[in-house]
């Protein structure tokens, strides 16, 4: 044990391990009454390793009660998502499957108590839904029925898959909920739907569709407009690229869209305001330097509207008719998630988290922020170690920032092991908020002594389109030459052991841990891939989303120039690589196919030039879900990065894990 390692040990009120990491509970959605009085709740539970069967986690349902008691309403070993309050407010409707439902279906419970029932199952499963203002209408989206007698025929042997042709569409449904009618009534769209919002005050929906099913027009295709019941389209909105949540007003008079800039900008981050009479859209925020993640009416002038503002967050509110805003909460407090609610005290409902803990309720009123949920109170009795924004400047002087989380008991001057987790996107960033995960344990990683810095290189969002641009049509060049540079202003402030510093990270992440293997090895003691690219070749041909990767990453097609595309892979330099490497990666991975980590896999295990191990988790896909794969991931991790950096071994690591010796 180093000496980092030691202090660290002797200043923790607790030991916090990987379990504990990949256990913990967050809160994923909630709702308050308009008076403000009730609040209900999501929590996820994961399930306990060694312990529990493999499975999702759970998703349990609580409430905020006026006295402010947290009421247990379904808990357990239950998958409780989408709550939503009635129009009247009695009952809080909510998705689930439990043992006798086919899939998932709509169900509700009195909000101040009583058993929960069935609302409405339909004959697939109900994926989203929206619940009208005024009367106890739904409208849900489903899918398109499967051929007939499938299953049976399966249990025969016919379980041939024609590719890309068998597609089911989304479909959406319309059901009053009156006595009389029991069955929902179908609304004709000739699209695949993805989501439906009601508008206050109309029997009209919103709809987001898109051509087919495939995730590539899901993200580059899809257009908002508005239907009556009959399946008529009332209204079309004129967008382009990317489009994220929408939100009406409270009379419907009002639409608010988060989209994109054109159809190059990589990430929804605009804030668009629909003209309802002709669809026109107008940006609220021209050359917003962020990236808008979520919006809520106060009431039809006022719009509050969540901003991320390099790895910090803003809300701001905005009016419509005059364009003035003012600031309501300052970066630096806390990382806000999610907007839920305005109520009419004025008190604003939201999600957020801090580098201090997952995400939690908060209420924001005129004097204060408020905690009201605590979902892992044994933090407490955790030595937090210390995290900050870090900036610096890349060789060509563009600025760059990150976020740098210091091992326990840091003292200024002191070199320490680094590990550098790359960011996926690339269009996405690091907040300054929580960060640890299981792919990025940070704050085990500073209890063994280790520094982890987040880079948001060019191409990251947080800092508006122009910016998130930079990357495009540059494969593997300056952006991750930003992440070298970070690596050397680590060194320079006296932070970083030159000689002990390593590269993670997933998706794009991965891609940069491949290249810092391969094509910038000098800079690096160790790695570790997970769902990354070693071939753009073969992952244009692999993918599920070659639209995207033609429009918002590489602006062009590998046939354009064939040869560029191959130099800008890790698999191309290969030969040169002596970084020893761990390849991670989901069996059922479609964004990233696994044969990207295997061919890696291959081309340097038969140069025989470095170290390199492939692990690979079945039932995964682009990112482990399920706790057993998230903790053996976070071991894994950890054990590659102490046997080069701390240990600075020859060889490669045991492969085995002692997994059994814990059941």
């Amino acid at each position: 044990m180093t000496a980092t390692m030691a202090q660290a040990k002797d200043i923790s009120l607790q030991d916090i391990s990987l379990q504990d990491i990949v256990q913990l509970q967050r809160v994923t959605s909630a709702i308050t009454t308009n008076d403000g009085a009730y609040t209900a709740y999501t929590r996820v539970r994961p399930r306990t390793a060694y312990e529990d069967d493999d499975g999702p986690a759970y998703s349990e349902l609580f409430v905020i009660t006026p006295d402010g008691e947290h009421v247990p309403f379904i808990t357990g070993d239950v998958r409780v998502s989408q709550i939503r309050f009635s129009y009247d407010e009695k009952f809080i409707h909510f998705v689930t499957n439990r043992d006798d439902d086919k899939h998932n279906t709509l169900y509700r419970i009195p909000l101040r108590g009583g058993e929960s029932w069935r609302l409405y199952a339909h004959d697939t499963p109900v994926n989203s839904y929206s619940l009208s203002d005024t009367q106890p209408t739904i409208v849900f989206t489903t899918r398109e029925a499967g051929p007939e007698k499938q299953q049976e025929l399966a249990r025969k042997g016919f379980r041939a898959r024609v590719f890309e042709e068998e597609m089911r569409l989304g479909q959406v449904f319309v059901h009053p909920m009156a006595e009389d009618e029991d069955e929902a009534r179908h609304i004709p769209v000739d699209a695949h739907v993805l989501s439906a919002t009601m508008r206050p005050g109309h029997e009209q929906v919103l709809l987001r569709t898109a051509p087919t099913p495939f995730v590539d027009d899901d993200l580059m295709l899809s257009q908002y407009a508005i239907y009556d019941f009959s399946g008529s389209q009332v209204v079309a909105l004129d967008t382009e690229g990317k489009l994220g949540a929408a939100r009406f007003s409270a009379d419907g008079s009002q639409l608010a869209v988060l989209g994109a800039e054109d159809q190059h900008d990589p990430a929804v981050g605009r804030i668009l305001l629909a003209n309802l009479r002709n669809g026109s859209t107008r940006d609220l925020l021209p050359g917003y330097l962020g990236h808008v993640r979520d919006m809520l009416w106060q009431d039809n002038q006022h719009l509050i509207i969540l901003g991320e503002v390099g790895t910090e967050t803003e809300l701001l509110r905005y009016n419509v008719r005059s364009n003035e805003y003012t600031t309501l909460l300052e970066p630096g407090q806390v990382i806000v998630q999610n907007l839920i609610s305005f109520d009419t005290n004025g008190h604003l409902t939201l999600l957020a988290h801090s580098p201090a803990h997952p995400t939690e309720v908060y209420r924001l009123t005129s004097r204060s922020l408020e905690r009201l949920t605590d979902s892992n109170p044994w933090l407490a009795d955790v030595e937090q170690p210390r995290q900050e924004t870090i900036r610096h400047t890349a060789r060509d002087g563009v600025e760059l920032e990150g976020v740098l989380v210091y091992p326990l008991g840091y003292q200024e001057g002191q070199r320490v092991p680094v590990i550098i987790d790359v960011h996926g996107g690339p269009e996405a960033h690091v907040r300054n908020g929580w960060n640890d995960r299981y792919s990025s344990p940070t704050w085990y990683s500073a209890a063994q002594g280790f520094a982890t810095f987040f880079p948001n290189y060019r191409g990251s969002t947080g800092r508006g389109v122009e910016f998130s641009k930079l990357g495009q049509n540059d494969y593997a060049g300056k952006e991750f030459d930003d992440i070298v540079d970070a690596k050397e202003h680590l060194v320079d402030i006296g932070l970083a052991d030159p000689e002990r510093v390593g590269i993670t990270g997933g998706s794009y992440g991965g891609y940069a841990s491949a290249w810092g293997a391969t094509k910038q090895t000098e800079h690096f003691a160790a790695a570790v891939m997970f769902v990354g690219i070693s071939n753009n070749l073969s992952k244009f041909g692999t993918t599920d989303i070659p639209n995207e990767m033609n429009l918002v990453h590489a602006r062009s097609y590998p046939w354009d120039k064939w040869q560029w595309y191959l130099e800008r892979s890790p698999i191309y330099w290969a030969e040169q690589a002596r970084t020893p490497i761990l390849i991670m990666h989901g069996e059922e991975d479609t964004r990233v196919h696994p044969s990207q980590s295997m061919e890696l896999y291959r081309y340097l295990k038969v140069h025989g030039n470095v170290p390199v191990r492939l692990v690979l988790y079945p039932g995964e896909g682009h990112g482990n879900t399920r706790v057993g794969s998230q903790l053996d991931y976070a071991m894994r991790l950890m054990r590659w990065m102490n046997f080069y950096l701390v240990e600075q071994n020859e060889g490669i690591p045991d492969h085995e894990l002692p997994h059994a010796d814990a059941l």
